[in-house]
């Protein structure tokens, strides 16, 4: 079998989406066949070639055709498909790691972990860690308001920051007021969507400890307030099971 016939046999088996091995198990044959086939080491017989040109939706004067040119401009099309295709995902797709949390998005699927908890969008659909709905992302209109609402919310807290710092010299530990803003924005996210996991536990328990460590010197023994942390999301647990 000369080689742009054995071109033409990877062509077609790549245009209908089958791999060596697939193509190979609709025929009955090993796949070492169907590779010496598209090296041209060897010629399929009559019968397997009637199931290529049915399998490949051609007639055999098509699948044996030897115009080359006219191959190679299908070969073209469909190569520059599937690299305008590829690129497209490659743009839906990302992986982004900052302050505000880790976010990873791609073509079915976005997962954003931060300090309100980790949150799954499939769908047009957030889902939680139980897979329950949390609300539907095609319809944000009240997710807006919140939003607007938590950003009030930080820009008075930038603003105290700065006017202590600045009229009371209070730049320590006056910063720890930043983190109150995670603490105030989970805690309207787990009220407006009845979902007290969504709090940010964790951030109001290192606000109190750094607090009081700075502000009155007790770093011992408040880091005990820490082991409250494993008991928050238990309890959690715990009453969504008796819930259910």
């Amino acid at each position: 079998m000369n080689i742009e016939i054995a071109n033409r046999l990877v062509f077609l088996r790549k245009a209908k989406g089958f791999s060596q091995e697939g193509l190979a198990d609709q025929l009955g044959i090993s796949r070492q066949a169907v590779s010496k086939w598209e090296r041209a080491e060897s010629s399929p017989d009559t019968s397997n070639l009637i199931m290529l040109a049915k399998l490949y939706g051609v007639s055999l004067d098509e699948l044996l055709n030897t115009d080359q040119e006219k191959f190679e401009s299908s070969e073209k099309v469909v190569a520059t498909s599937e690299a305008i295709t590829r690129k497209a995902n490659e743009k839906s797709e990302y992986v982004s790691i900052g302050w505000n949390g880790i976010h990873i998005k791609d073509s079915n699927e976005e997962v954003h972990i931060g300090w309100q908890g980790i949150h799954i969008i499939e769908g047009g659909k957030e889902i939680d860690q139980a897979g329950r709905d949390y609300y539907d992302t095609s319809n944000n209109s009240a997710d807006c308001d919140s939003g607007k609402l938590e950003s009030l919310w930080s820009i008075a807290i930038v603003a105290s920051y700065l006017w202590i710092g600045f009229a009371h010299s209070l730049w320590h530990p006056g910063w720890l007021l930043f983190l109150v803003i995670p603490v105030i924005t989970s805690f309207i996210q787990a009220v407006k969507k009845r979902q007290a996991e969504l709090f940010a536990y964790p951030a109001l328990v290192t606000l109190c400890y750094l607090f009081l460590g700075f502000v009155a010197g007790n770093w011992h023994p408040t880091w005990v307030l820490f082991l409250t942390i494993p008991v928050y999301y238990s309890a959690i647990n715990v009453i969504r099971k008796v819930k259910k």
